[in-house]
């Protein structure tokens, strides 16, 4: 893959801090490459009270868009002109554009949550029950997409009781309130049955943790027919969550496609582009991480 840059090359990149871990600069320069557009993607370590002179640099050297990881996903906010209802709902910006010489920000996490399960499933959602492990960041991106899907019930299952009931409440001017319920971990035995879909939002499992899972073998054997088990880590893949899923004939999505969809969602906003290489993007992370399962190279 080779991105050839220019005096006319257009600047596109993420910021965080860290930011060094990110795979996002290999999947966007592999479909900026497939497409030959005058683009490149960087990543932009960004320390937290650096954040609004970042921005005012971005607009001063002509930066067309940017992803936005932790820990600026809230604290960007304030800072741009414009952010979308959906990002206000979610209460995080993942992804900003330059229009009009104003940041827009938008959250794009929830489509790609949700574009995975469209493409295996086709039913009403509208008769179905959420189960979300986990009541961080990501888990609030879950929510809105559950709701976008119209689920009848979701259930937050979290370790914390007071930071669950804080969770609860920052929804209170929401629609889907009346919809949302948290439970403490120790309530996790009466939902599981009831969960058609089961989202892993904890970083549990995750490499080099790849023994651990969020729920038992017993637990996840409780899943009612037909479930489907969705885990947000994508390293390793599967993880020992979705093995044990598997085993108990559960339908089962990783991380890595919700990164893919965030981030094609997220390139269609930048370029002004109905179509972009999902394909493209998805095989230059698969190709990524197979290589880094060998040399242990994260």
């Amino acid at each position: 893959m080779i991105t050839r840059i220019t005096g006319t090359t257009k600047l596109l990149g993420v910021i965080g801090y860290p930011v060094e871990h990110s795979l996002s600069p290999r999947m966007h320069n592999a479909a900026i490459a497939e497409m030959g557009v005058d683009y490149v993607y960087l990543p932009f370590p960004i320390a937290p009270h650096n954040l609004q002179v970042a921005i005012d640099g971005f607009a001063a050297i002509g930066v067309v868009g940017f992803s936005v990881t932790i820990p600026h996903k809230q604290a960007i906010i304030p800072l741009i002109s414009e952010v979308s209802s959906l990002a206000q709902a979610v209460g995080a910006v993942n992804t900003v554009v330059r229009k009009d010489d104003k940041w827009i920000g938008t959250n794009t996490d929830v489509e790609g949550f949700i574009a995975p399960l469209l493409s295996i499933c086709n039913q009403d959602w509208s008769q179905t029950t959420a189960v979300i492990l986990g009541n961080g960041g990501a888990a609030r991106a879950v929510i809105a997409g559950c709701a976008q899907l119209g689920c009848a019930q979701i259930h937050v299952i979290g370790r914390n009781l007071n930071k669950l009931v804080a969770f609860h409440e920052s929804w209170s001017n929401s629609a889907l309130f009346s919809h949302l319920h948290v439970h403490h971990w120790d309530k996790l035995p009466k939902y599981i049955p009831q969960a058609n879909l089961l989202v892993n939002t904890t970083p549990i499992g995750m490499y080099p943790h790849i023994n651990e899972a969020p729920l038992t073998s017993e637990e996840v054997k409780e899943l009612p027919s037909g479930a489907i088990a969705y885990d947000l880590t994508y390293n390793p893949n599967p993880t020992k969550f979705l093995k044990l899923a598997q085993q108990s004939q559960a339908v089962t999505i990783n991380g890595l496609e919700m990164l893919v969809q965030q981030g094609a969602a997220a390139l269609k906003i930048w370029l002004e582009r109905d179509i972009v290489p999902v394909d493209i993007m998805r095989q230059a992370l698969i190709e990524h991480l197979e290589l880094g399962v060998k040399t242990h190279n994260f």
